[in-house]
C-alpha cells in the first residue's frame, strides 16, 4: 500500500500544480473563459488514464506460467525505466516547470484559444497519468490488487488536498526541494522493480540466475511476512535472491545515483578574456 501511496502522492501533486500553473496563467490573461477547457482537457486525461490502468491490469491477469511471468517482468523493468526517466526530467526541470508552463499556455491562448489550452492541460496530464497507471500495474503485481488500491487512492486524496493549500504559495514552493526527497524514495522502489524484474526473467529462464540463492534471510526476516511484504513492496526485497537479481539492483542504484550526480554537476564557467 505505501509504494501505491507514494507514487500516487508524488504524481498528484505534479498534476495538481499543473492545473494550478494553467488556471493561474489563464486568470492573469483574464481569459476566464478558457478555464472550462482547462478543466475538460484536465478531466479527459484522467479519464483516458484510469481506462489504461484498468487495461493494462485486466490484460495482466489474463496471463497465465510463463506468460504470467514474462509480462510481470516486462511491466516491472518498463516502469522503472519510465519511473527513472520521471527523476531525472524533474530534476532538471523542477524549477523551471511554472514559467515553461505558463509560456505554453500564453502561446496557445493567443493561438488557437480553447482547443489549444484543452491540449496543453490534456497532455500535461495525460503523461502523469499514464506514468501513474504503469506504476499501479506494476505495484498490483508486487503487492496485490486491493493494497494497491487503497494506497493509490489515499495517495490521490492527500495530493488533492495539498494540491490546494499549495495553489496560492506555488510562487513560493521549492519544487526541486520536494521531489529530490520524495525521488531518492523512488529510485529505492525502482531498484526493486528492476530487481522483481529480473526475477521473473529467472524464473522462465530469459536470464540465468548463476547462483540461484546468494544467500538466504528468510528465517530472520521471512519475506512472506508483514514486514517482508512492507520491504518487497517498498525496496524489492527477497530473502533469498539470485545473484543477477542482486546484480542488476546494485548496477540500477549505482547507475542512477552516478548520473543524477553529473546531470546536477554546475558545468564550469568559462570566460572569452580579449588580450
Amino acid at each position: 500500500m505505501l509504494p501505491s501511496y507514494l507514487l500516487s502522492l508524488r504524481e498528484g501533486i505534479e498534476a495538481a500544480l499543473i492545473v494550478g500553473i494553467v488556471l493561474g496563467a489563464v486568470r492573469q490573461m483574464r481569459r476566464t473563459e478558457l478555464i472550462l477547457a482547462v478543466w475538460a482537457g484536465t478531466l479527459a486525461a484522467v479519464a483516458l488514464s484510469i481506462l489504461g490502468g484498468v487495461l493494462l491490469t485486466i490484460l495482466g491477469l489474463s496471463f497465465e506460467g510463463a506468460g504470467e511471468q514474462i509480462f510481470e517482468g516486462v511491466t516491472m523493468l518498463l516502469a522503472a525505466a519510465l519511473l527513472t526517466w520521471m527523476i531525472f526530467w524533474m530534476s532538471r526541470t523542477a524549477r523551471t516547470l511554472k514559467s515553461d508552463l505558463e509560456a505554453d499556455v500564453h502561446k496557445a491562448a493567443f493561438g488557437t484559444g480553447k482547443r489549444a489550452v484543452f491540449f496543453v492541460a490534456f497532455l500535461a496530464i495525460l503523461r502523469e497519468g499514464i506514468e501513474l497507471a504503469l506504476f499501479l500495474t506494476a505495484s498490483v503485481f508486487a503487492t496485490d490488487t486491493l493494497q494497491t488500491l487503497i494506497g493509490a487512492t489515499l495517495g490521490l486524496g492527500t495530493s488533492i488536498l495539498l494540491g490546494w493549500s499549495m495553489f496560492a504559495a506555488i510562487i513560493r514552493l521549492d519544487l526541486r526541494r520536494f521531489f529530490q526527497v520524495t525521488g531518492f524514495l523512488l529510485i529505492l522502489f525502482a531498484a526493486g522493480l528492476v530487481a522483481h524484474g529480473v526475477h521473473e526473467f529467472n524464473e522462465v529462464g530469459w536470464i540465468p540466475a548463476v547462483i540461484e540463492h546468494v544467500w538466504d534471510v528468510n528465517a530472520i526476516v521471512d519475506e512472506n511476512s508483514t514486514f517482508g511484504l512492507l520491504l518487497k513492496a517498498l525496496f524489492g526485497y527477497n530473502g533469498n535472491p539470485s545473484l543477477t537479481e542482486m546484480l542488476a539492483y546494485a548496477a540500477y542504484f549505482a547507475a542512477v545515483f552516478l548520473g543524477l550526480r553529473l546531470a546536477n554537476k554546475p558545468k564550469p564557467v568559462t570566460s572569452n578574456a580579449s588580450l
